[in-house]
């Protein structure tokens, strides 16, 4: 059984959503602001936070941000409109996915299970390689779900990591932003492929030396990205 915290201030969504999400067998821990959304991670455990972006007080972008300072929790985001800059600010801020509002239960808690499938972690995706893998100055074990880089860890939150070993299964071949999406998020024909755009980038950050010049995570213009070849 699933905890999740939910952090929504309407109070018709946020009851209607609990009680979804409690039919289906999740825990849900609901609050109606950000501050207290930040509150509750720091006394109860949870296993994904649903988000809402347009909160009172401390938005919810900048509680993603904190989020992701506190550690590596799964968010998936709740935007009132398919709003390009909402949807790409919330993503560079970290969260892992987004669902329009109004929210169909069913739609969310296929999100909310797919992200807490990519957090169990399993070191068969992208094939049945297993153990250390050396890649320049990166080494990627995959049976223990641990990247280093220059022998110190690498902080990756669940998409990261499941984003990473996915390109390095196959170092030198391109895969497509639809492909990824299918393998990585387990999203259908026609994905939104920004989610893909917004997560290279915050693993470009964290592995490479130079983000604008990257040498693990490649562009291939037209195609998608390639890791390497170094």
């Amino acid at each position: 059984m699933s905890q999740v915290l939910l952090i929504e201030d309407h109070q018709t969504v946020r009851d209607g959503l609990q009680l979804a999400l409690t039919r289906q067998g999740h825990t849900v821990h609901a609050v109606g602001t950000g501050e207290q959304g930040l509150e509750r991670l720091r006394t109860t455990s949870s296993d994904v936070v649903v988000l809402d972006l347009m909160l009172p007080g401390m938005d919810g972008f900048e509680v993603c941000r904190r989020i992701r300072q506190l550690g590596d929790l799964p968010i998936i985001m709740l935007t009132a409109r398919n709003d390009d800059m909402d949807v790409v600010a919330g993503l560079e801020a970290g969260a892992d996915d987004y669902v329009v509002k109004p929210v169909q239960a069913r739609v969310l808690e296929a999100r909310i299970r797919a992200v807490l499938r990519r957090t169990a972690g399993d070191s068969r995706r992208g094939g049945d390689r297993t153990g250390l893998e050396q890649h320049g100055a990166l080494t990627i074990d995959r049976a223990a779900l641990v990247v280093s880089k220059d022998g110190k860890p690498v902080s990756l939150a669940p998409t990261e990591l499941r984003l990473l070993l996915e390109l390095s299964h196959t170092p030198g071949q391109v895969l497509s932003r639809q492909q990824l999406l299918e393998a990585v998020w387990e999203h259908g024909y026609l994905g939104d492929s920004r989610l893909v755009d917004a997560c290279v980038q915050r693993v470009r950050a964290k592995i490479e030396v130079d983000s604008s010049a990257p040498v693990f995570i490649q562009t291939v213009r037209g195609f998608g990205y390639r890791f390497g070849p170094l």
